[in-house]
């Protein structure tokens, strides 16, 4: 298939701009009218520098898809009635060509599950795995709404973590800033008159000058130093497989970032697991889907070895208590769950102890980096207010005597 940009009118006479995969013209015209739309004028899509396509698709459009379907399905709406209803009222154009193209290979034959899976860089493998399971149990209404609680979660997750992210970013350009301009432009300044006094230079004004002269010459190469150190990092993770689990690795031991950046992830495996488990797909097939979900290949690799060890008959919660990656408490809930036989039970426990664990742990951070940016500026102001007046004061306290 050809992709194609393409300019057309709907029924109500507004003109909408999209971008759209088809066979030829004709296709194309057939694909357009089936979503409700006149074609006016189209012409082969450009490609970009990162491939196709304009536009994206957000967890927010998820969760109105998950939404939408369960509840329709609940009022016995057929599934292709809702998919149409879906795509003539999202407004997003690339979600609605999505959709139109899920509508197009149910009616060839495909079930909802198979048509999603075309769109992996959308419907991820749990959320396929979980349609699957939701079309051959019968319980299609009921993986939709635990597939929108677990979306839910999951920007609400997204929202934490740019908090964790972007206020000490923010605080800390502008203590930075504040500290740039202390040392490129003030202390420069007082250099001079402190040099002319004539009086013997203490230790810490002698530092804050070599400081001061450093920053004042190799500013650029200070500015610089983070953005290389981070592309470098990310392009030796890109091309390596040592390189990217060496940096994974990383994430996980920075504190005080890491350890939070460790519970999100198991967090969402275990919230993940719980679904998975719980619509009735196999342990082992739990554990490797959530392989590829969680992003970090350390835990990935202990992840891998929990299933090897499964696989090997050993017990489900002595190989994850082998990893070192979950605390005792989980381990007792997993324990609990395998003798009971009450296994989704609790893994929906150790979900719930995940989330409230991390939104705990990111608020502890939020208070706790406060008051230390604020001290760190408070040293640096300290220093520079202690290095310029003491020889004044030292000077004047010469001439009174």
């Amino acid at each position: 298939m050809s992709a194609f940009e393409y300019k057309a009118v709907d029924s109500f006479g507004k003109v909408v701009l999209g971008r759209i995969e088809a066979s030829n013209d004709d296709d194309l015209e057939l694909r357009l009218t089936r979503m409700g739309l006149d074609l006016v004028d189209f012409k082969p899509a450009r490609k970009t520098r990162f491939g196709f396509g304009r536009g994206r698709v957000g967890r927010p459009e998820l969760v109105t898809f998950c939404f939408h379907l369960e509840q329709l399905s609940r009022a016995g709406v057929p599934l292709l009635e809702s998919l149409r209803d879906l795509r003539d009222s999202v407004e997003n154009p690339r979600f609605r060509e999505v959709i139109a193209s899920l509508i197009e290979d149910i009616e060839g034959g495909k079930t909802l599950s198979q048509a999603l899976a075309v769109f992996p860089n959308i419907f991820g493998p749990v959320f396929v795995s979980l349609v699957a399971a939701g079309e051959e149990s019968g319980m299609l209404a009921d993986i939709l709404k635990q597939l929108t609680e677990s979306l839910k979660w999951q920007d609400e997750l997204a929202s934490h973590t740019k908090k964790i992210i972007m206020y000490p970013a923010f605080v800390g350009v502008v203590i930075l800033g504040v500290i740039g301009f202390l040392m490129i432009y003030l202390v420069p300044q007082l250099v001079g008159f402190i040099r002319n006094m004539g009086e013997a230079i203490p230790l810490h004004t002698q530092a804050l000058i070599y400081v001061s002269g450093f920053i004042t010459e190799f500013w650029y190469l200070l500015l610089a130093a983070p953005f290389v150190t981070i592309f470098g990092l990310r392009a030796w993770a890109r091309h390596s497989s040592r390189g990217r689990y060496q940096v994974d690795r990383l994430k996980l031991r920075l504190f005080p970032i890491g350890p939070i950046y460790q519970k999100i992830i198991l967090a969402r495996f275990t919230s993940n697991f719980a679904l998975l488990y719980k619509a009735g797909i196999t342990v082992l097939d739990c554990i490797r889907l959530g392989d590829n979900l969680v992003g970090n290949s350390v835990i990935a690799e202990a992840l891998q070895r929990v299933r090897k060890q499964i696989g090997e008959g050993v017990g489900l919660t002595a190989s994850f208590e082998n990893t070192g990656l979950f605390p005792p408490l989980v381990l007792r809930m997993l324990r609990v769950g395998e003798s009971s036989g009450a296994l989704d039970t609790s893994l929906e426990n150790v979900s719930y102890f995940y989330n409230r664990d991390v939104r705990e742990s990111i608020e502890r951070v939020q208070i706790m980096i406060e008051p230390v940016l604020t001290l760190v500026l408070g040293v640096m102001l300290g220093w520079v207010m202690l290095s310029v007046l003491g020889p004044v004061y030292n000077m004047l306290g010469s001439v009174t005597r």
